[in-house]
């Protein structure tokens, strides 16, 4: 549940409203669904939140990708763009799973 001391009474006013449509549960379940479908427009947003969780060490390479929707080169570019140093924090399944993805892209696949 969100702390209603950081709402404002208008938003307050409008999550009250939409739980009272019937369509969502409760107002979280309508704000990660609203996060989500605003991620989705904003590829640029997505790309600077991976990054960011990514040099605060919350996430790994692999997920940072996942989480961006970039190839793993175009977020190691990202990351040299924002000035973000890589870590080698990723297990052998990710990169394997990281090697598979980009073989897949480039029509190939692992021996």
């Amino acid at each position: 549940m969100i702390p209603e001391t950081i709402l404002s009474p208008g938003l307050r006013q409008e999550l009250a409203v939409v739980t009272a449509t019937g369509l969502y549960s409760d107002p979280e379940r309508f704000l990660v669904d609203a996060v989500h479908t605003f991620l989705a427009a904003r590829p640029d947003l997505r790309e600077a939140m991976a990054c960011t969780m990514y040099a605060r060490g919350e996430i790994s390479l692999g997920r940072a990708v996942e989480w961006s929707g970039l190839n793993i080169e175009a977020l190691k570019g990202a990351l040299h763009r924002r000035g973000i140093v890589r870590m080698a924090d990723e297990t052998a399944t990710e990169m394997r799973g990281l090697a598979e993805v980009a073989l897949q892209a480039a029509e190939r696949q692992l021996p």
